[in-house]
């Protein structure tokens, strides 16, 4: 069995109590779930063909992955699962904006906005006096995204705990 999700937020938070790197983290982590979901995007499936604006185009490596990823928060968090799953698909349009007019590569935007995220965030890490959470379970690289939108559902006063 799972952890349930706020004993997962518990234990994150351990690592980011100082304001700055609190602060830090609003910027940086949606930054990096971006960088990552734009990455995977540009991975071409066989079969595929991401130069066309249609459906199958939204078929590849970051919406397969994406399965897998809110099934694990699903576990966690039902309604933080919807909210992530709105910002995830966000992050497609964005992608598929990019993919259609940027005159970069998303994989080149995703790339520069991927390294200039992780400095941010080890800057963060470096005035908090932690060593990120990741380093202790990998799991919480899927745990920061939604230990932020807990911050937002707690901002509005809803209940975001699995009944």
């Amino acid at each position: 069995m799972s952890k349930p999700v706020q004993q997962w937020f518990k234990e994150y938070a351990r690592s980011h109590q100082h304001p700055t790197n609190k602060a830090i983290h609003w910027f940086m982590v949606p930054a990096i779930y971006f960088s990552i979901v734009g990455l995977l995007w540009s991975v071409p499936l066989p079969g595929t063909n991401s130069a066309n604006s249609n459906a199958l185009c939204w078929l590849n490596l970051a919406s397969l992955l994406a399965i897998p990823v809110h099934g694990f928060y699903f576990r966690l968090s039902k309604p933080l699962t919807l909210a992530m799953a709105l910002f995830t698909l966000s992050c497609f349009l964005v992608c598929d904006l990019i993919t259609q007019f940027s005159p970069l590569a998303l994989w080149k935007v995703s790339v520069f906005i991927f390294v200039v995220a992780w400095i941010g965030q080890f800057i963060g890490h470096k005035i908090e006096g932690a060593k990120p959470s990741f380093f202790g379970d990998i799991q919480y690289l899927l745990i920061g995204p939604l230990w932020l939108m807990g911050f937002v559902f707690d901002y509005l006063g809803l209940d975001y705990q699995n009944k």
